[in-house]
C-alpha cells in the first residue's frame, strides 16, 4: 500500500530549441505551418520534451537526455510521440498514473492561438487524458532574449501524478 502522505507527485519539465529554417515545426505532436522548425537531434518537439521531463521528474526517474541520449543514432529525427510509451510504462511500473499536465509554450512566432486546441487535444490523447486535464498557454518573449527575438522556442510543463490504487494495493 502506498504511503498516505505521499499519494501525489508533481514534476516540472523545461525545454528550449533554436529555430531552424527547412525543418518542420512540431509542437505537442502537431505539425504547425511555419517557415521554420526547431533544431535538435530528434524532431525537437519542445512541448513533448518538457512534458516527458515533467512526468519523469514527478516519478523520480532519469531525465529525457539520460533515457534518449542525443549520442544514440536511433533517436536521430525521432518522432517525440514515440518517446512517450516507454516513459508512461516507467511511470506505470512505479505504480503511478498521470492525472494532469499544464503547459506553457514560449514563442514569439508563429502565433499559436489558432493551434492551441489541436496541441491540447494531441497531448491529451497521447497521455490518455481527457482534454480538461491538459492546460495550455502560449506566451511571447516580448522581444527579450532568444525567444523574444524569434531565435528559439521554449516550453515549461508541470505534471501531476498519483499512485494507481490498483497497482499499489
Amino acid at each position: 500500500m502506498s504511503d498516505p502522505l505521499n499519494i501525489h507527485r508533481v514534476g516540472i519539465g523545461t525545454d528550449l530549441h533554436r529555430t531552424q529554417a527547412g525543418r518542420a515545426l512540431i509542437l505537442g505532436g502537431v505539425t504547425i505551418d511555419s517557415p521554420f522548425g526547431l533544431a535538435g537531434h530528434s524532431d525537437a518537439d519542445v512541448v513533448l520534451h518538457a512534458v516527458i521531463d515533467a512526468l519523469l521528474g514527478a516519478a523520480a526517474q532519469p531525465d529525457i537526455g539520460e533515457l534518449f541520449p542525443d549520442t544514440d543514432p536511433q533517436w536521430m529525427d525521432a518522432d517525440s510521440r514515440r518517446l512517450l510509451a516507454p516513459v508512461l510504462a516507467r511511470i506505470g511500473a512505479c505504480g503511478l498514473r498521470v492525472v494532469n499536465v499544464d503547459i506553457t509554450i514560449h514563442a514569439e512566432r508563429p502565433k499559436l492561438s489558432p493551434h492551441k486546441e489541436r496541441i491540447r487535444g494531441s497531448v491529451a490523447e497521447l497521455l490518455g487524458l481527457s482534454v480538461d486535464r491538459v492546460g495550455l498557454k502560449a506566451k511571447t518573449g516580448e522581444g527579450v532574449d532568444a525567444v523574444g527575438r524569434g531565435e528559439a522556442i521554449g516550453c515549461t510543463a508541470v505534471a501531476g501524478l498519483t499512485f494507481d490504487v490498483a497497482t499499489t494495493a
